[in-house]
């Protein structure tokens, strides 16, 4: 637990640090850094699901560029960890129900924002609850499973991370949902981290960690159910550590990224092309229009700023067309691509 928030206390002074005498251009460093590790721990939680997309898919989903639906799904996810988050002050049935509503809202078959209202079993070849591996509650059962569920998850006299591991497991073992419950049941960790303290300002990936072994996360999830805390808690512990490591060099390879930035662009401090860059750490795919919200710059000042960073090779072109344009910073998107290949997956 210390080592989670030594982390977010970390990074917090590094953008402090960074920020001290430099203006309004730096105070919005620790933003992107926040959120760039809030969209990691969102495409790692998606993709213990099953639901997988790479940095390049995810960046143009943001902006609402040609995309998959797993990219789609992933953004969704981040949208839900955000409302989780933002909630954390008062965790309550009515948060979670908003984060699932965020998560699948217009995916009617999973009824978002509400509780199932029919019998789910878990297996992927379980035709019936006979075959299946687990059966959750049944759904008239739900709505008080989660009211006793939110009054462990404010109790205050627990290990913290013992208490998100153990509210975790119950959670997932209650299946609140038609679809979706690994997924909000991970966004409950964080806001949990956040309303005790533990964070700040950050989220941490700890979704990543849980992905290096996905067998081993699932087999503690059986053993909950069987009676045994041990494994899930265990699993949570060695999640955060390998998170932490891996969160940490993604910090340590995006600060390069932008101090080498900062370096090759002639533009003037204050300009449009510099307010920018702090917005690409987050943001890695931009057009015009993007450009000209994240610097509140006139279309013109826009456009002459991605020139200045095409022209700096810290954006590249996507395609050739004069229409609806896109722009990529390509050494983000590796720096994203190299912490997922570092957490790999096992199972």
């Amino acid at each position: 637990m210390r080592e989670i928030t030594r982390f977010d206390a970390q990074v917090t002074a590094l953008a402090e640090r960074r920020s001290l005498g430099e203006g309004d251009d730096a105070a919005t460093e620790l933003a992107p850094l926040a959120s760039v590790l809030l969209r990691t721990e969102s495409a790692s939680s998606s993709q213990i699901e099953g639901v997988t997309a790479g940095a390049r898919a995810l960046a143009l989903a943001s902006i609402e560029a040609k995309s998959g639906p797993n990219a789609q799904l992933v953004t969704a996810n981040v949208l839900a960890m955000q409302r989780a988050v933002a909630l954390a002050d008062d965790i309550s049935v009515d948060s979670i129900l908003a984060a699932h509503d965020a998560l699948l809202a217009g995916h009617e078959y999973a009824a978002p924002g509400r509780f199932r209202t029919s019998q789910v079993w878990i297996g992927s070849n379980a035709v019936s609850p006979h075959t299946a591996s687990f059966v959750p509650p049944h759904h008239t059962r739900v709505p008080a499973s989660m009211d006793d569920l939110i009054a462990f998850v404010r109790r205050v006299d627990l290990p913290v991370l013992v208490q998100c591991a153990i509210a975790h497991a119950q959670f997932e073992t209650i299946h609140p949902f038609n679809d979706g419950n690994g997924r909000v049941g991970r966004t409950l960790v964080h806001a949990m981290l956040r309303h005790a303290d533990v964070t700040h300002r950050l989220t941490v990936p700890v979704s990543a960690g849980l992905l290096t072994d996905t067998s081993a996360y699932f087999e503690a999830l059986t053993a909950y159910r069987s009676g045994d805390v041990e494994p899930i808690v265990r699993q949570f512990v060695n999640a955060s550590f390998r998170a932490i490591r891996n969160g940490r060099h993604l910090v340590d390879d995006l600060e390069r990224v932008y101090d080498g930035w900062g370096e090759r662009l002639p533009s003037r401090r204050g300009s449009a092309a510099r307010r920018l860059l702090p917005h690409l750490l987050n943001q890695p795919a931009v057009n015009v229009a993007y450009v000209e919200a994240a610097t509140g710059a006139a279309m013109s000042a826009a456009q002459r700023a991605v020139e200045q960073l095409e022209d700096a090779k810290i954006l590249t072109r996507v395609g050739s067309g004069q229409r609806n344009r896109v722009w990529l910073a390509n050494e983000v998107i590796d720096a994203l691509d190299a912490f997922a290949e570092r957490v790999g997956r096992r199972g």
